[in-house]
């Protein structure tokens, strides 16, 4: 009916000729999102890491030492390796094309399936260049092979001629690709000096090998114009930069290298440093085939699994019983981490490779580490004592905390008045327990019966919470929406938050799967940004991924998040038997306990989002929040001007 009334169209007219199908890379310019998870700054600055990956690809497999990154006056940028070059010659499967066109302009076309190209890469899924192609308004690719420099120019995914010989390159090789992101799909973003010149320079870390060379022609007055950049001492010397004149436990970081055909006879190798300080927090930085991972993944696991052990062990060699109650959580604090692997066949979580998936990993990073570890403890004493003992004070602290919380939580009903349509679990403690926010009572209900009583807790909220950007303090202390909602968590607003008093580990924002849910959940996040913003930046705010389609063949069941995943089921069918029947869930409340738990709230096999802020531009979160949940309905209308465009179904 929505889409009647927005098309203009009758029921009946929908037939053969109302079914779309998007060829080449029509796909990449309908839904940027799919390919490189939005089109806000961040999704713009990842085209420049997709090409980049391409010639990291080139020197890890060591056929080029040199990268140049170029930033133009316009805003467009070149970047240019001495590697083989793309292959130019007519593409086997496609004789009247070139392999350079085949590779730029049809998505999962690449060097990198078979692996004998490859043994590891960066960009495996062969959408990379293909989709930076897609989302330019002018790309130009200069091959330069055979000692002939080849020439190929694009806009917007299409070639704009054959591959042209363009002249002789007797003293060059390899790959040169100049774009310029197209402002119909990025508007008003544009890319920024400091933050290409951080990613690069992490890039030359990652592969000592390589010398790359930054140039930009735009000046913001506080990023260099001209820089070059080889660190011999790899991921050792990133560490000792970042750390600067911290105060460190060892004199020198735990830092090593292992290539796994050595130990494991399989291609790829894993780069650590790590250094314990009392200094600042402590962080990890990993990455795979010098893709960088925010998310961690099982490379992550694999080397705090040897960490972990080896200091275990240590302890027990030095009679220390207290080692045994260090975990992983104390390692991280003051623990300052650089993990880098190189891999075969990667298997990321989405196209933007956030998360590492490949199970293999975690047993290659931790074998290869703990070894060297327990030697490094063996060789180095005076670190290794110091690092024990601050890890056990870190443990003794950690332990002492969870037993005052048992002691709060257990009388948590008598000092807090906590509110009656709260449906709590009955944990004593905070660790492990889950608050789940849920719109309306029909959902409270079914999530009620799907939950786990022991750790997860329910508060359904009535219509739509108070905006609070702007509101007056008063009445946000009158609302009775975001009072439950205190007194639920049993913390204070602003600056009467303290973390320490937050009674759940993760709170998980479950909203329906359509518009009215999204504005909830908008309006809940900011709720948390301006109120309790320590709650995003420690990691305790999640959002729920409620499948919008459940489709069922036979005996097989199989729950879709979005219209493209359903798209994609119902082309490869469920593996069952008869027709594929489809239902469309309106919202939380018409889903049984059951699917409930399964798709939405059991940890084994549920998806969640976790909500944080941008490190490398935090200011941006705030400027964005005020666009959009501001009191200038011009800042926000000029938003939903820009990236309405994006929008095609409504589920009005």
């Amino acid at each position: 009916m929505a889409n009647d009334l927005l098309t203009g169209t009758a029921p009946d007219d929908y037939n053969a000729s109302s079914i779309e199908v998007l060829e080449g890379l029509e796909p990449v310019r309908k839904r940027p999102g799919m390919y490189i998870g939005g089109t806000d700054e961040r999704a713009l600055h990842h085209l420049v890491a997709e090409v980049l990956d391409n010639s990291m690809d080139e020197a890890v497999a060591g056929h080029a030492n040199r990268i140049e990154v170029e930033l133009h006056e316009d805003y467009s940028v070149t970047i240019r390796d001495n590697g083989r070059g793309i292959p130019i010659d007519p593409h086997p499967k496609f004789p009247d094309k070139s392999a350079l066109e085949v590779i730029l302009c049809t998505l999962h076309a690449g060097g990198k399936f078979s692996g004998k190209a490859y043994q590891t890469s960066g960009g495996l899924h062969g959408v990379g260049a293909s989709v930076v192609n897609a989302l330019s308004d002018t790309m130009v690719v200069q091959v330069a092979r055979n000692k002939e420099l080849y020439e190929q120019r694009f806009s917007r995914g299409i070639p704009l001629g054959p591959i042209q010989k363009v002249g002789a390159a007797p003293n060059r090789r390899g790959t040169t690709v100049t774009f310029h992101a197209d402002e119909q799909i990025f508007g008003h973003h544009r890319f920024k000096p400091a933050r290409l010149f951080k990613s690069i320079r992490s890039k030359a870390y990652l592969f000592s090998g390589v010398e790359i060379r930054w140039k930009s022609a735009i000046n913001d007055g506080e990023t260099p114009q001209d820089a070059v950049f080889h660190f011999p001492g790899g991921l050792s010397d990133y560490l000792s930069e970042t750390l600067g004149t911290a105060s460190t436990y060892a004199d020198r970081p735990f830092a090593g290298t292992v290539e796994f055909s050595e130990k494991f006879n399989v291609p790829g190798k894993v780069e650590w440093a790590i250094n314990w300080t009392p200094s600042r927090d402590g962080f990890i930085q990993s990455y795979c085939n010098t893709v960088p991972t925010p998310e961690g993944g099982t490379h992550e696991a694999g080397f705090w699994a040897a960490i972990l052990k080896g200091i275990r062990a240590y302890g027990e060699l030095v009679n220390n019983r207290k080692a045994k109650e260090i975990t992983r959580e104390d390692l991280i604090t003051g623990g300052c981490a650089l993990v880098s692997c190189f891999i075969s066949e990667p298997e990321f979580v989405g196209q933007t490779k956030d998360r590492l998936a490949t199970m293999e990993a975690a047993r290659l990073v931790e074998n290869s580490v703990r070894d060297h570890f327990d030697n490094w403890l063996a060789a180095d004493t005076k670190s290794a004592g110091a690092i024990l003992d601050f890890l056990v004070l870190r443990a003794e602290e950690r332990l002492r905390r969870r037993q005052e919380k048992e002691t709060q939580r257990k009388t948590a009903t008598k000092k807090l008045r906590l509110p009656g349509k709260l449906v709590d679990c009955t944990s004593s403690t905070r660790e492990g327990t889950e608050l789940f926010i849920v719109e309306g009572d029909s959902a409270g209900g079914s999530a009620k019966m799907a939950r786990d009583r022991k750790n997860q807790a329910l508060l359904p909220l009535r219509g739509k919470i108070l905006n609070v950007l702007g509101a007056a303090s008063g009445k946000l202390g009158s609302n009775q929406e975001i009072s439950d909602l205190t007194q639920a968590l049993g913390v204070g607003l602003g600056t009467k938050f303290n973390i320490d008093d937050l009674r759940y580990d993760k709170v998980i924002i479950m909203t329906d799967a359509d518009v009215d849910g999204a504005h909830i959940a908008a309006l809940l996040m900011t709720f948390f940004f301006t109120q309790m913003r320590p709650m995003i930046d420690k990691g305790h705010l999640y959002l729920a991924c409620p499948p919008l389609f459940r489709l069922t063949q036979g005996a097989k069941r199989v729950y879709c998040i979005d219209e493209a995943e359903k798209a994609i089921w119902l082309e490869k069918g469920l593996g069952g038997k008869g027709k594929i029947d489809v239902s469309r869930f309106k919202g939380l409340g018409e889903m049984d306990a059951k699917d409930l738990k399964e798709t939405t709230m059991d940890p084994a096999s549920r998806k969640l989002i976790r909500v944080t802020i941008d490190e490398d531009e935090p200011g941006e979160t705030g400027d964005l929040v005020e666009r959009l949940m501001g009191k200038k309905p011009e800042l926000r209308f000029q938003y939903i001007s820009e990236n309405a465009r994006f929008v095609e179904e409504l589920d009005v």
